[in-house]
């Protein structure tokens, strides 16, 4: 291989995502925001994700597991391995249904509750981050447009938000 390098390479945007300006900035956005994310949770214990889960115990209340999967978007197996991370750190607990033993309860725990103003604060900081610089209209009319993308994604997703299989099983 010779040592120059392609002109190709250099550009930020992909050549296949050229049809997608929207799509690549989105997934840009997502990444920064998560890694962003990632590294105040981090102060709190948490790993990215797992405060979204603590929000939902928080708002509800004990959760069958069930539940969980399906209104945090996620499979079985994350959803089961981000609640045994949050079990062995104290944050939560499981437990039999009284309703119906054969299920799961998640809830959080004194110790858990005790996340929520740290987590707030990290949404808070990743808010005013995320939007410096931007007139509180022009917010507004971001938070409006990016929910009109999600419904617009919405049914794509699945109920669950699920991502289908990619063709060929890998």
């Amino acid at each position: 291989m010779s040592g120059t390098t392609d002109p190709v390479c250099t550009e930020t945007t992909p050549s296949a995502a050229r049809g997608g300006p929207v799509s690549i900035a989105l997934a840009k956005v997502a990444r920064m925001h998560r890694i962003a994310a990632g590294r105040r949770l981090r102060e709190l214990g948490l790993y990215p994700g797992q405060e979204m889960m603590m929000m939902r115990l928080w708002d509800c209340g004990p959760v069958r597991q069930s539940e969980l999967i399906q209104s945090l978007g996620l499979d079985a197996s994350t959803v089961t391995k981000m609640v045994q991370r949050l079990e062995q750190c104290g944050h939560v607990r499981r437990g039999p249904d009284p309703a119906d033993r054969r299920a799961v309860l998640v809830e959080a725990t004194d110790e858990g509750r005790t996340l929520r103003a740290g987590v707030e604060g990290v949404w808070s900081d990743l808010e005013a981050l995320s939007l410096n610089g931007l007139a509180p209209d022009d917010r507004a009319e971001l938070a409006r447009l990016l929910g009109l993308v999600a419904e617009n994604l919405r049914e794509e997703a699945g109920e669950a938000g699920a991502c289908p299989a990619p063709p060929g099983g890998c």
